[in-house]
């Protein structure tokens, strides 16, 4: 199989962990795997304060992004109160988001947004619907240039 989706993803970008208290699960982290915090935003348009954690020495490579909700209406806030602390996402790393987005729309599958939203970092990002696989939230990432 060789579509326009196989050529763009180019690596798991990072495992997203919705968790209540953004600076307890940096330590936790820390502590119990040695992973280190690599760079943390306020996304106030998602509503969430996050980290993204990397093995020492390897900051480029896939990551475990954390996720706190900065107000209770937010997505996170909401996946909280229903499934409690967890994973949350699976992120691909693509060279094109709208790229990607459109050939699985093609597909027939569903994505949150019309247009990529901004991400991390300032990555542009669009979601696939959970229905749509398997159960999972798979988020697209094209990070920034």
């Amino acid at each position: 199989m060789n579509d326009a989706l196989n050529t763009l993803v180019t690596t798991i970008d990072h495992v997203g962990v919705a968790v209540p208290d953004l600076d307890a699960a940096i330590a936790f982290y820390a502590e119990n795997f040695g992973l280190r915090a690599t760079h943390e935003e306020v996304n106030e348009e998602q509503g969430v304060r996050e980290a993204m954690l990397h093995a020492p020495g390897d900051e480029t490579g896939p990551a475990v992004q954390l996720l706190a909700p900065l107000r209770p209406d937010s997505t996170i806030a909401k996946f909280l109160d229903s499934r409690g602390p967890g994973l949350q996402q699976v992120a691909y790393r693509v060279e094109d988001v709208e790229a990607a987005a459109e050939s699985l729309r093609a597909k027939g599958l569903r994505l949150l947004y019309d247009e990529a939203k901004r991400g991390t970092a300032n990555s542009r990002v669009n979601f696939v619907h959970p229905k749509d696989a398997g159960g999972v939230l798979v988020e697209l990432v094209e990070p920034a240039k």
